[in-house]
């Protein structure tokens, strides 16, 4: 199957030292907004393995290079990945993965100036019960004035609660017309 984008020969950033992460990857030109930037690769592997490579609660600091493709399969960038695996999460993403033919591939979500640091928003997946502890564990740095203080997933909205019914005479009284053709 073609591509929908080609993927350019030549990254367009490099990689430096980040305040929202060790090293990440800053534009070296101007990005336009739906650009392919580079593919995600490395090693891929099934989910037991990467659990079995990488146990998030015996870890003192969670931090992988692993990008869930399917169910089954898990890209981990430690193992023959490139430097798109720095490419840092941010709440406020300026780029986004996209999974295209079983292959993780990074497009702008907007036009990117030189200099700027290109993010994503990882959104690792969420468990149903996970509170508190869980995203403590994966705490979000990159300073987003809507930062949700963790690279999990954002929790799913509740519906608002009903207001209490009103009392009769405390009801609005409207007239509606039937817009009916009936």
């Amino acid at each position: 199957m073609a591509l929908t984008k080609p993927v350019p020969a030549i990254h367009p950033f490099e990689l430096r030292e980040s305040a929202i992460q060790g090293r990440g990857a800053f534009a070296t030109r101007r990005i336009p907004k739906a650009a392919r930037i580079g593919e995600y690769v490395g090693e891929r592997i099934s989910q037991r393995e990467a659990d079995r490579r990488y146990d998030d609660e015996s870890m003192a600091r969670h931090h992988t290079f692993l990008f869930t493709v399917t169910a089954r399969t898990v890209i981990d960038a430690a193992v023959g990945g490139n430097d798109t695996r720095f490419i840092n999460h941010s709440c406020a993403p300026n780029c986004e993965a996209v999974i295209e033919d079983g292959r993780v591939f990074i497009d702008a979500l907007r036009t990117i100036m030189p200099g700027e640091e290109l993010v994503y928003d990882y959104a690792y997946e969420r468990e149903a019960d996970a509170g508190p502890e869980a995203e403590a564990l994966y705490p979000c740095h990159c300073g987003a004035k809507a930062c949700r203080g963790t690279i999990l997933a954002p929790a799913p909205r509740r519906s608002p609660r009903p207001a209490p019914p009103r009392s009769r005479k405390s009801r609005p009284q409207t007239k509606r017309r039937s817009t009916s053709t009936r």
